[in-house]
């Protein structure tokens, strides 16, 4: 079988069925690729708790090898720990998951030095092109021997640095204790959380910590509400004060209220951005630049201007709003995805650490965690809705012309086409992989938005 390597390598990594469309042979090429494409003498690699992970991270171990690099492997890791390793070992790194995705899947997360990230036009592209240049008419796998020395591979432990790491950027010495339900959906978050939580006054309720890359309980995708049902209610059954969702891979951090509803991902950057102006501001920087995507909360760049900071929106994409944090040399940035980039993490995304942030800031107060978020909460939101399109750019100009000639309106298209009125916006923007448009709408009432969102979603769906 031919193996269809644009199928495998997204946008931002490498992703696919294990054995169907990649293995270790193909693992073994793309190690050798990423040294000759990246370069270095050294690199990092971990993995994730899926079946396929250990024997796919070894043979890109190997291939690395084989190219003159040596590799540290830091085996069982989160992908936050794996960018913590490449901060702070100033090493190329690669991150054996896939994330959220069912047990079947199987991918690469790949970063240069000091975790700076590696996407379609800063090297991705290339590495597959070289893989590539190495597969047969039957897809069969033919890496050319190479001139280097084969590389060494050792171990080491980075649990413990990575904990350390994360605890001095925010302080929680003096919190009240707060009761806590974790679930980490058998995902990484329950090799990480126990370390980083150690010590703190907090009553962990945990839930799924057991490393099983089958997911047994649920998907490990926080994202879907069906993922969110069983942490909700434990957090009800136990009057817990808060409760955390993580990701497969763990880098990515959900929030429940002491009711067992939902915290907006738009009111988790809105406060950790106000923590993170406050501390910049604090060390002498008078203005704190905060990044965040085109379809957070309007809530987002109103309190970062509210409190001194500069609002910089970009599009979609950890690729974009970590170039967009090295140019502008931003403090935090927020994804409402749950993605949050700080920069004293390399820039790089860490879910544990926007959760240490929302530990503080109940535990420093005596609300709840549902006041305390409230005034985060300025608009009604529809929420990502996907429709099946056949043809994504004739419907998105349907919607253009439905709206764009309405007085007091404007139109931008920074990333799919983005609408806004006075108190009102939408935005629509077409999967890369998928044949689907997504929807994202928000107003100042809930029926201007409910409004909003059918308008256009019917003439999507006509």
């Amino acid at each position: 079988m031919v193996r269809d390597l644009k199928q495998l390598v997204k946008a931002y990594d490498v992703r696919g069925v294990v054995p169907d469309q990649w293995d270790e042979s193909l693992a073994y090429a793309f190690g050798a690729a990423f040294v000759e494409v990246v370069g270095g003498n050294a690199i990092v690699v971990g993995h994730d708790m899926r079946p396929s992970s250990p024997s796919l991270s070894r043979a890109f171990a190997e291939g690395a090898a084989s190219r003159g690099a040596d590799v540290v492997e830091i085996g069982l890791c989160s992908t936050d720990q794996l960018y913590f390793a490449s901060g702070s070992l100033d090493l190329p790194g690669a991150m054996f998951t896939a994330s959220h995705n069912p047990a079947q899947y199987n991918g690469i997360k790949l970063c240069r030095a000091g975790a700076a990230p590696v996407g379609q036009d800063t090297g991705l592209s290339d590495i597959r092109e070289l893989v590539e240049s190495w597969l047969d008419e039957n897809g069969t796998v033919h890496v050319p021997a190479s001139d280097a020395a084969t590389g060494s591979l050792s171990a080491k432990e980075t649990l413990d640095g990575y904990a350390a790491h994360l605890r001095k950027l925010v302080d929680l010495a003096e919190i009240r204790p707060l009761k806590v339900v974790v679930d980490a959906g058998n995902g990484m978050g329950g090799h990480t959380v126990p370390t980083v939580f150690a010590g703190l006054p907090l009553d962990v309720v945990p839930m799924y910590f057991e490393l099983d890359g089958t997911f047994p309980n649920h998907e490990a995708n926080p994202l879907d509400p069906a993922n969110l049902v069983d942490l909700q209610a434990k957090v009800r059954e136990v009057g817990a004060d808060i409760g955390l969702a993580f990701d497969g891979d763990a880098d990515r951090c959900f929030v429940i209220d002491e009711n067992g509803d939902p915290v907006s991902p738009s009111a988790i950057t809105a406060l950790v951005a106000e923590r993170e102006i406050a501390r910049a501001q604090a060390a002498g920087e008078a203005q704190p630049t905060i990044i965040h995507n085109l379809i957070t909360s309007w809530t987002v760049p109103e309190v970062v201007r509210d409190l001194g900071g500069v609002p910089v929106r970009t599009r979609v994409g950890h690729s974009f709003i970590k170039q967009e944090m090295a140019v502008t040399d931003a403090v935090f940035g927020g994804e409402h995805s749950a993605h949050y980039y700080f920069r004293d993490f390399w820039r790089a995304d860490t879910g544990m650490l926007a959760a240490l942030h929302v530990l503080a800031a109940l535990g420093e107060q005596q609300q709840p965690l549902s006041a305390l978020t409230e005034r985060y909460n300025r608009y009604a939101a529809s929420g990502e809705i996907n429709s099946t399109v056949a043809d994504q750019a004739a419907a998105t100009e349907l919607v253009r012309a439905a709206y764009a000639g309405q007085e007091g309106v404007t139109v931008d298209e920074l990333d799919g086409l983005t609408v806004a009125g006075p108190d009102w916006w939408f935005n629509l923007r077409a999967s890369n992989t998928e044949p689907l448009l997504r929807l994202n709408a928000e107003a100042k009432d809930p029926a201007k938005m409910a409004e909003l969102r059918d308008g256009v979603l019917a003439i999507v769906r006509a």
